[in-house]
């Protein structure tokens, strides 16, 4: 099993491009279901976006990756459908869920494994199965499958969603812009990535309008069949590097990058001392000393993030005085605190709440990734600890980072891979 390690105390300098966003891509690869010709460019090159392209090849879409391109061109000839997403192909990846929604609405059956991925809590498909039935989805659960028939085909209707939910945002958008009719979606999740789904699917020529958490979707049962469209940059993986620039840093420039998805983030940087300037397409991070303690919570765009909350909590055990982190979003997303609590680090956690100790003295230890972002919260915390860092269980990882050893070794970070 791979492994990385890390020797820390090396001053960080250089520049990083930011790769497309997976959480963009992979919706948008499921919505592919509902065209016959695609094409999109600056796609990362992450095991989750491997792991739907063989999902998609299962169901009869052939797919072509182009590695140095960071393309993947996308053809459904519809006559081989396999309505089914096993679990061998789903159980390490949430969304695979994903093809639920556009396999009912335009082949009115689909057989769906309920989903894997990372274990930081429930986070169970209900809302998505309540959107479904709403359209008129008829659906069961046996041996770990949802089974959905819709045979007269989905109808367009008024959903109103009890929380906020990506996944079932998106899953309902998929359906809704093949049912018959309109159908208003309410307190949706509006994450850039939605939104980027949302342009995909007007691209196909659905017609969607949003009035701030209201989605209404005009369904289409004949779309564009030849559709070309760009991934917008990953702004979990450029906020991830803005906090390394933050720990670590002498002089980091992130390139290929929107500020504008960060702004929330950047802000709370820039409260704990963090030095940070913006132009259109980069930020500029500099050396930062003498970090303030902060409090902050976990909330759906565009609050903090959920998933930038392991690399922020590496960056809070720097900084002078107790700082507070509320998870509101996953139950189990605190299983990286023993590891960096064997590193040194102090933290408490008392319910939803992480009280971080600061500033603490981090020293390289063995340790264990237990999720996509609790392992590049490792690294960073490997990158200013003392000794050596050995971090295990990588291919969480993986999933979701494009290339990360290389982009921190090229900013003089000392991080190798071993077998």
């Amino acid at each position: 099993m791979q492994k990385l390690i890390i020797k820390g105390k090396k001053e960080l300098s250089g520049t990083i491009s930011v790769s497309g966003s997976k959480n963009a891509t992979l919706p948008i690869l499921a919505a592919s279901l509902l065209a016959k010709n695609i094409k999109l460019t600056n796609v990362p090159v992450v095991k989750d976006i491997i792991t739907m392209l063989e999902l998609l090849r299962f169901i009869g879409v052939d797919s072509k990756l182009e590695n140095k391109k960071k393309s993947i061109l996308l053809k459904n000839n519809q006559k081989k459908i396999n309505t089914l997403a096993p679990y061998k192909l789903v159980k390490t990846m949430r969304a695979g869920v994903l093809v639920l929604g556009p396999l009912l609405t335009k082949y009115k059956k689909a057989k769906v494994s309920l989903p894997g991925g990372c274990a930081i809590g429930t986070r169970p498909v209900d809302l998505h199965l309540l959107a479904l039935k709403k359209l008129g989805a008829k659906i069961r659960i046996k041996d770990g499958y949802i089974f959905a028939e819709a045979k007269r085909g989905l109808k367009g209707t008024k959903i109103k969603f009890p929380s906020i939910s990506v996944g079932a945002t998106e899953n309902a958008l998929l359906a809704a812009s093949y049912a018959k009719g309109k159908t208003t979606l309410i307190n949706c999740a509006l994450e850039p990535e939605v939104k980027e789904l949302m342009l995909f699917l007007k691209k196909l020529g659905i017609n969607i309008k949003t009035s701030g958490r209201k989605i209404i979707v005009e369904g289409k049962k004949f779309v564009n069949n030849k559709v070309k469209h760009k991934i917008i940059s990953d702004r979990i993986e450029a906020g991830t590097y803005l906090i390394a620039g933050a720990i670590a840093g002498k002089k980091i420039i992130l390139n290929q990058v929107d500020p504008h998805f960060l702004k929330y983030e950047i802000n709370i940087l820039k409260k704990m001392g963090v030095k940070i300037s913006t132009k259109k397409n980069s930020i500029l991070i500099l050396k930062s000393t003498n970090l303030k303690k902060i409090n902050i919570s976990t909330k759906p765009y565009p609050g903090f993030p959920t998933d930038l909350q392991a690399q922020l909590m590496v960056l809070m055990t720097q900084a002078k005085g107790i700082s507070t982190i509320k998870e509101n979003i996953f139950e189990n997303r605190f299983m990286h605190v023993p590891e960096l609590k064997r590193m040194g680090a102090k933290i408490e956690i008392k319910n939803r709440t992480a009280y971080i100790f600061g500033p603490a003295k981090l020293t390289g230890a063995e340790v264990m990734a237990t999720d996509l972002r609790a392992s590049v919260c490792l690294v960073l915390a490997g990158l200013i600890s003392d000794k050596r860092t050995i971090i295990n269980r990588i291919y969480h990882l993986d999933r979701g980072y494009e290339f990360l050893e290389n982009k921190l070794k090229k900013c003089r970070a000392k991080i190798h891979r071993i077998k």
